[in-house]
């Protein structure tokens, strides 16, 4: 019987041992698999981080590139609007000038009379001729100034 026991024991030894491999083993698989897991997830946000970074430096410069290109629209759009608003007041004050013209012009030949109506109306005709040149003139310098662009 003692040998029985021996053979036994010898045998929950061996069995004991197997097993202690076994489980040691298959634990050290375990720890390399989750290591190596660990590792790949390591990579994986690292590279989310990186192409996140890229996206929001597109979004970036895609946004300040449309902000410049609006800013640069409003920009044209006011010259335009501030030209044909200072054209429409060039006008005005031309129309208002020549109607302040003739009034007085009125008011002198009714002071004055007829008699001395034939000189000066020559007068008033050369004068007349020689401010409408002078007001095409400056109407044309105006013009061009205000379609170059600054």
């Amino acid at each position: 019987m003692r040998d029985n026991l021996c053979i036994d024991m010898k045998n929950s030894r061996v069995f004991s041992f197997l097993l202690a491999a076994t489980l040691l083993g298959g634990t050290g698989s375990i720890v390399l698999a989750q290591d190596s897991s660990a590792t790949q997830d390591v990579k994986n946000a690292g590279t989310d981080t990186k192409d996140a970074a890229k996206d929001t430096g597109h979004a970036v410069a895609t946004g300040t590139k449309k902000s410049y290109h609006a800013t640069k629209s409003g920009t044209h759009t006011a010259y335009d609007k501030t030209k044909e608003g200072s054209t429409k007041g060039y006008d005005r004050t031309k129309e208002g000038t020549e109607k302040v013209a003739d009034k007085t012009k009125e008011g002198t030949e009714k002071l004055f009379g007829s008699k001395k109506e034939s000189s000066t109306a020559a007068k008033d005709k050369a004068a007349q001729a020689k401010t409408k040149a002078k007001d095409r003139t400056k109407e044309t310098d105006q013009k061009v100034n205000d379609s170059t662009p600054q």
